[in-house]
This record gives C-alpha cells, structure tokens and sequence, in this order.
C-alpha cells in the first residue's frame, strides 16, 4: 500500500513519530528558526502526524524553548522515589511495593536513603550545581506516615543548598494516603505543589483497577490541600478498564471544577506484568480513548489550561499520548526537563535515574536499584555509584 494512501490523522494520530518525546522534533526545528505554520506544515506532511497532535507537539516545544531560556548552565533538579504503595493498580508495573507487604523493608530502605542523600550532596556540592527544582515521586511518597516522610524532607533540606529553588513537589498519588499532619509536613519543609492522582471519580472504575480509595476521598484531600494554598496537579486516565466517554467526561469536569493548577491526562498503557494485560481485561477502545482525549483538549481549553509537555509509552492505548497541562505561569520545571532532557536530572531512592546532560546535548544515566530489597542491598555499591555520577556530573 503507497504511504500516501493511508489516513495518518485517522489510524495513527502521531503518523511516524514513534519516540516518546515526540516535541523534540518541533522543537529542533523551531531552533533553526523555523515558522509555527512551518513546523506544523512539516509534522503533517513528512511525519504524518495529525493536525492536533502536530499542533499539540508545537505548543509543548515552545513551552520547554521558554523554560530553557530561563536555565543557566549549571542549574539541575533533583528527584527522590519512594518505591511503596497502598496496594497495586491493575494498570501498573511500575517499582513499588505494598507497605502492608513490605513495611519491613522500609527502616533499612530509609536508612540506605539517609546515606545516598549523604554521598549525593558531596557531589552537588563539590561541582557547585545549583538545584532548581526537588520532585519526591514513587510509588506513592504518603505511604510513608508523616515522621518517616517528615525526615526525609529535613535530610534534604539539611544536605542540600535549597535556597535556588523555583519549584517542590511531592507527589502524594493516593488520596487515601493523604493526612492533614502529612499535608502540614510537606508545607513546613516548603513542598510548593502536591499531585493527587485520582484517575477516575467513578467508584467502578476504581475498583476495577484495585484502587482503596472513593470519590469522596479524593475531595477530601482536596479540601486538605487547597486549606493551605499549595498549588495542585491532579491526574487522570483515559482508556481504564470499566470505563466509557461520559464517565471519563464526568471525571475531567470533575477535576476542572477542583481549578487545581495542573491537570495531567495520561493514557492507559498496556503494560507486562499488569493485571489487565495478564487477565486480559477488556477497556475501551482505541476509537473511544481518542474521543476521551479529543474532549479533554477541547475541555481544559476552554477551562483557561495550555500543554507544557507530552509524551508517549510503548503499547499505549490508540497510539496516542500523555499531556501535561497547566494553567498560565504553573508549568512543572521537573516534567519539563525530565522528558525534554534540557538540564539533568540527579536521582535518588529506589527506581531512580540520573540523567546527566553533557554540554554537547549527551544523555548519560545511571540507574538506581529498582526494587526496595535490591536498593537496600545498594549500600555496598554506592560509591561505585557515585564515582559513576560524579565522572558524567564533571562536565556539566
């Protein structure tokens, strides 16, 4: 069948785009000076990509281009994964392990912690880096209770040079997690915004995909959270199991009427080793997980939000995306620089990836130990570790 032949807008919605930083080719191209309609023109035309998505892989360059004018040379964001959970989503393979299960492990994890931190510092330290933005992720950070999330964030605050910063978020993920004490933790530390991921405010869908938590729960951390005017991401879905159009249309006008700061809309990505690719669960269609989108677009628009970034996974439904939107001045610096690769990303905790940005625009990584008894265990490799970091770190 000649190329040309095929609907590219209809059958694949990102055309021959297949990375997944697919506003990087925008982006490269808006660098050599290239017009908006240019660009647009070139996406839709050489890449097949479909007027939206080109349009939505425009906007999301120009919102990294903005942001990368505002870095000096020696500015880096640092992220910290707590790899535990309440329990496991369908949907999920990602690093995390039961605290029920596992809450064993979490003295000797944080310990390890204590001194990655310790090793860390040295490095940022020694190579005068100056830290822009904090991102504690997971897993879910408020499976800890609030003292072991509490010393956490004062090990940070006491190893590291904090005063630079221009953004600190904690992704607290579940809201049956979330506590007023927890939430009092992470303001005193000076946490500027805390994501809740309610995924869907179905209570169907939510127990289809093995979550504890209820609808109300999710307006109650809300509540907890906007008491103390700390900004707020909030993510949802598209494409989960027991899901259709209107319950995820209920969904976003749900959140959009929280007005958090951030609303990120991920689309499910069929993962081995999740729940519903092993028991085969049905979920909607390609078809309808591009109806989902398309009204997401047009909703959060409307609703006064813009793309900041975007990106694509293996095997997700459609073939489409996940976006992050925000309204004006809100943009996420961690996201931003962690998918676009505009300034490196140094990682602590379980699951965690150092990515060193060389001035010729290499990507360097070094992985830590994904599971919590492997990251344990990483005591005796830590200065293999570190000598790793530093030797990449040295030419920023």
């Amino acid at each position: 069948m000649n190329i040309g032949d095929i609907s590219y807008d209809e059958k694949l919605p990102w055309g021959t785009l297949y990375g997944i930083r697919p506003a990087k080719v925008a982006e490269k191209l808006l660098i050599k000076g290239e017009s908006v309609q240019s660009v647009h023109e070139t996406l839709v035309k050489t890449y097949y990509a479909s007027p939206d998505r080109a349009a939505l892989c425009i906007e999301t360059a120009q919102a990294t281009l903005a942001l990368k004018e505002t870095l000096a040379p020696r500015d880096i964001a640092l992220y910290l994964g707590i790899p535990f959970c309440p329990t496991r989503c369908a949907y999920c393979s990602f690093v995390s392990n039961s605290v029920a299960k596992s809450f064993a492990l979490i003295e000797p994890f944080m310990d390890t912690l204590m001194q990655e931190i310790k090793e860390m510092s040295k490095i940022i330290d020694e190579l005068n880096l100056r830290i822009i933005s904090v991102y504690i992720g997971g897993g879910t950070p408020t499976s800890l209770n609030e003292s072991e999330l509490g010393s956490i964030m004062t090990a940070l605050e006491q190893s590291f040079d904090l005063s630079s910063l221009r953004e600190y978020t904690v992704e607290a993920g579940r809201p049956d997690t979330i506590t007023q004490e927890k939430i009092e933790v992470m303001k005193q530390h000076g946490a500027k915004r805390i994501c809740i991921n309610p995924q869907s405010m179905s209570l169907d869908v939510l127990t289809a995909i093995g979550r504890a938590h209820s609808p109300e729960d999710v307006y109650n951390a809300v509540e907890l959270i906007q008491q103390t005017n700390t900004a707020l991401n909030m993510d949802i879905i598209a494409g989960l199991p027991n899901d259709n159009l209107i319950g995820f249309c209920n969904t976003l006008d749900t959140v959009i009427g929280f007005k958090p700061e951030n609303i990120t809309v991920h689309t499910l990505s069929l993962k081995r080793g999740s729940r519903i690719v092993i028991e085969n669960t049905s979920i909607p269609t390609g078809e309808e997980v591009g109806e989902m989108l398309d009204y997401s677009s047009i909703r959060l628009r409307e609703s006064g939000y813009a793309p900041y970034y975007v990106y694509r996974q293996k095997y997700i439904s459609g073939g489409y995306e996940n976006t992050g939107w925000s309204l004006p001045r809100y943009e996420g610096i961690y996201n931003i620089c962690m998918m676009e690769e505009i300034c490196s990303v140094f990682a602590l905790g379980g699951g965690g990836v150092t990515k060193i940005v060389t001035p010729d625009n290499r990507i360097e990584r070094v992985f830590n130990a994904k599971y919590p008894n492997e990251y344990i265990s990483m005591t005796e490799k830590m200065k293999e570790k570190m000598r790793s970091v530093k030797r990449y770190a040295i030419s920023i």
